[in-house]
C-alpha cells in the first residue's frame, strides 16, 4: 500500500494498494498553489483512509516532466513524508502514469507553459500491462511535436495521483525498474547560482 503525490500538473495525492485498488484520492488543478495544498491532500486522504501510517509500504511520486516549482514540492512532500514515516521513496514518471490503462498506441502531451509542452510516445501496453514508453521525456513547441503515424494524441491536464501509485505498485510486483532521483525538469530554472564572487563597491 503506497501513499502517491504528484505535482507535475496541478496537486494530486492518493492511497492505492494493488490488492484494493484506489482508496482515496484528492486533487486540485491550481497548477500554482501546490505549497498551500499538498498538506491538506495528505490529511485527507489519511483521514479517509483511517489507517496507520505504519500499513503504508512506501510512498511514490511522480517525477515529471514538469514545471520546476510544482515538482520540487511535491517530490519534497514526499520525501518528508517518507522520513517521517521510515518509509521508502519509489519514482515514477508521470507520463507514465496518465498512460497507465491504455492500450492503444498514444503521444501523451501535457503544457510547460512558455508556449512549449512535454511529450511522451507510448507504443502500446506490455504483457503485464504497464505502458511501453518510446519516446520521451521530451519538450518541444506544440508544432515541433514528433508526427507518429497510428499513435492517437493524448492531452492531459492532471496526473492523478492513484494511477501513480497503481502503476508503481505493479512496477514492483513485476521488478521493473523505477524512475531516477532526479525531477524530469527538462529545462533550465529561472534562477542560477552566480560563477563567481559578487563584487562589493562602498
Amino acid at each position: 500500500m503506497l501513499l502517491a503525490i504528484d505535482t507535475s500538473a496541478g496537486t494530486s495525492v492518493a492511497i492505492a494498494d494493488r490488492g484494493v485498488g484506489i482508496i482515496a484520492e484528492h486533487s486540485s488543478t491550481d497548477t500554482r498553489g501546490h505549497a498551500e495544498i499538498i498538506g491538506t491532500l495528505i490529511a485527507s486522504c489519511l483521514a479517509d483512509w483511517g489507517g496507520s501510517v505504519t500499513a503504508l509500504s512506501g510512498v511514490a511520486v511522480g517525477m515529471g516532466p514538469g514545471p520546476f516549482t510544482g515538482l520540487r514540492v511535491g517530490i519534497a512532500a514526499a520525501r518528508a513524508f517518507a522520513f517521517g514515516a521510515g518509509k521508502p521513496v519509489v519514482s515514477v514518471v508521470s507520463h507514465d502514469a496518465i498512460a497507465w490503462g491504455v492500450a492503444d498506441p498514444v503521444l501523451i502531451v501535457t503544457d510547460a507553459r512558455r508556449n512549449e509542452v512535454y511529450w511522451s510516445a507510448y507504443s502500446s501496453a506490455d504483457a503485464a500491462g504497464l505502458p511501453m514508453r518510446v519516446g520521451g521525456p521530451g519538450l518541444s513547441r506544440p508544432e515541433d511535436l514528433p508526427v507518429l503515424q497510428g499513435y492517437r494524441r493524448l492531452d492531459a491536464t492532471t496526473v492523478s495521483a492513484g494511477a501513480l501509485g497503481m502503476l508503481a505498485e505493479m512496477m514492483f510486483v513485476h521488478e521493473r525498474a523505477f524512475a531516477g532521483d532526479d525531477a524530469l525538469y527538462l529545462r533550465s530554472p529561472d534562477v542560477t547560482l552566480s560563477s563567481g564572487p559578487k563584487r562589493v563597491t562602498g
